[in-house]
């Protein structure tokens, strides 16, 4: 039971802690790129996953679309790991919407952000980006008062190449090291976008990171930054680029945050997460999923390099682990739910 005593010994003591799980939604104009991403059935309802993503984890069923978000493959949403690990154990949880083309028919707490654009041209106006910023640190800090742990997933397609962007930005070693939702990871592309975004650079690093980076991480890292206790970061390589912003505006703030994924990410040998964690001075930590006996094939190419990681399925199935559940709980009650949408479709 080694992982278990990894992520309690990591996160010290998070079974008394209240506890809020937050999804932070946003799009960006880059998951229109055809080949960019298969967080969609198309790229043009790319810009529906994040809606559709939030109204299945609260839900457990969609309204901006009729059926559940999943690859060109038929591969289902991470936000049926997510929705099964906090099923396990009781913890609110609340949609944040920093900047999505669609909003999700269920309430949310709205930034007042805009959708991301395309980083080649420039992704958001430095106002809307201060505003994002500004709105996400006073939303954290209120949710301090209430919680002594706070978990933030994200949903947005295309997400790792504007984390690869800001992470090449502000300086870092990461082309070709962000992961991808699918076993071909789209490295030449995702390049090719970033080199050129990375033109013309603003020389102020508030400038760079309104240029480069998409909605979401700019509200991760305000709620951080805001918070005055303990964060999870719950997703991949997408969150080393959102604790690099953190540094970049307080980087003692980096004290109180860990990256909690998934083996899958951990594991991707088209990515690196631990090499640009460590560069950023972030911990991570893994759940030690594992859906290879699986009675359903949707699930079971997990094993195989898709989806991954995504609305914060790493971070939900660690508090289940640290809370006293095991790999095949999770994947049980993963099972149970998916069996439904199967029944469903």
């Amino acid at each position: 039971m080694q992982y278990i005593k990894e992520i309690v010994g990591k996160l010290k003591d998070i079974r008394n802690k209240k506890t809020l799980f937050v999804l932070v939604i946003a799009t960006t104009d880059i998951s229109l790129i055809p080949g960019i991403t298969i967080a969609g059935a198309t790229p043009e309802l790319t810009h529906f996953t994040p809606a559709a993503d939030a109204e299945f984890l609260l839900l457990g069923k969609c309204k901006s679309i009729n059926t559940i978000p999943v690859t060109p493959d038929g591969i289902p949403t991470p936000a049926i790991i997510t929705r099964a690990a906090l099923e396990l154990f009781k913890i609110p949880k609340l949609v944040v919407n920093a900047g999505s083309r669609v909003i999700p028919k269920l309430p949310v707490i709205d930034l007042g952000g805009e959708p991301g654009g395309d980083i080649r041209k420039g992704s958001l106006r430095i106002e809307v980006a201060q505003r994002i910023l500004e709105n996400s640190m006073i939303l954290g800090e209120e949710l301090s008062k209430s919680y002594d742990l706070l978990v933030i997933g994200e949903s947005i397609p295309a997400g790792t190449t504007t984390a690869m962007a800001v992470l090449a930005g502000l300086g870092y070693d990461a082309l070709d090291k962000v992961s991808s939702a699918s076993p071909q990871n789209p490295k030449e592309l995702k390049r090719r976008i970033v080199m050129e975004a990375l033109r013309d650079l603003p020389t102020d690093t508030f400038g760079k990171i309104s240029k480069l980076s998409d909605p979401m991480l700019i509200a991760v890292a305000g709620l951080s930054i805001g918070f005055k206790k303990e964060v999870i970061l719950a997703g991949g390589t997408q969150m080393a680029a959102a604790s690099a912003i953190i540094k970049e505006l307080s980087k003692e703030t980096l004290n109180n945050v860990t990256i909690a994924t998934t083996r899958w990410i951990v594991e991707d040998p088209s990515s690196d997460i631990k090499y640009l964690a460590e560069q950023v001075g972030v911990s991570v930590v893994a759940s030690m999923l594992d859906f290879s006996s699986s009675k359903y094939e949707g699930l079971k190419v997990y094993e195989r390099g898709y989806v991954k990681e995504g609305v914060g399925a790493g971070g939900a199935s660690t508090l289940a682990l640290a809370n006293g559940y095991t790999p095949n709980d999770i994947l049980k009650k993963v099972e149970e739910i998916y069996s439904q949408l199967v029944n469903i479709s």
